[in-house]
């Protein structure tokens, strides 16, 4: 753990503040015409996802802290429970799907994940940012609708709701945005 001023802290840095954890999501500095500048931060805290907005002063200090990022493979999913094998040691680490979240069903047999553990405890997960799935059913293209970008509705094979180009039809293989839920491009 390493000690930064308040002017220091940047989108992505884990800090302890109020005897929590928080990441910095957004920060702005400020320069008012009178008195010393600040950095206003948006912070959002790690175990129970509140957000607060907070000045620091570049006097203040606060702890950064740094996480151990560990790989692991997406073995298998059971009732409430995913259930993931670190690559390294092979100990199998069981998460509430509440942890993951909507993305949990873009999980896929084997699939590798990143961790992110404070003091051994899991806090956050990362998903690969693209996964390829099959489209269960699309719409049919309706005609005329050729004039502006339109997109129309998809089932995928894990039950999420895409938009997809006119093109693209049932059967297809789609490349998805894991954070955004979004169409990128067909698969090769």
């Amino acid at each position: 753990m390493a000690k930064i001023n308040g002017n220091e802290i940047r989108p992505g840095y884990v800090i302890e503040h109020d005897g929590g954890l928080w990441v910095a999501v957004r920060t702005n500095t400020v320069k008012p015409g009178k008195g010393g500048a600040y950095n206003q931060v948006e912070l959002k805290n790690l175990i129970n996802g509140t957000k607060l907005n907070e000045r620091f002063r570049s006097a203040e200090t606060v702890e950064q802290i740094r996480l151990d990022l560990k790989d692991f493979s997406f073995l298998y999913a059971q009732e409430e429970a995913l259930v993931f094998m670190d690559t390294q040691s092979y100990e199998q680490l069981e998460l509430n799907k509440d942890f993951v979240g909507d993305r949990a069903a873009f999980l896929q047999d084997g699939m590798m994940v990143t961790v992110q553990l404070y003091e051994d405890r899991p806090i956050g997960i990362s998903l690969p940012d693209y996964v390829t799935l099959t489209i269960t059913e699309a719409d049919p293209v309706v005609k005329g609708q050729t004039a502006a970008s339109s997109y129309k509705p998809a089932v995928l094979e894990n039950g999420i709701r895409v938009l997809v180009p006119p093109f693209i039809g049932a059967g297809e293989r789609i490349i998805v945005d894991t954070n955004e839920i979004t169409y990128v491009r067909r698969a090769d």
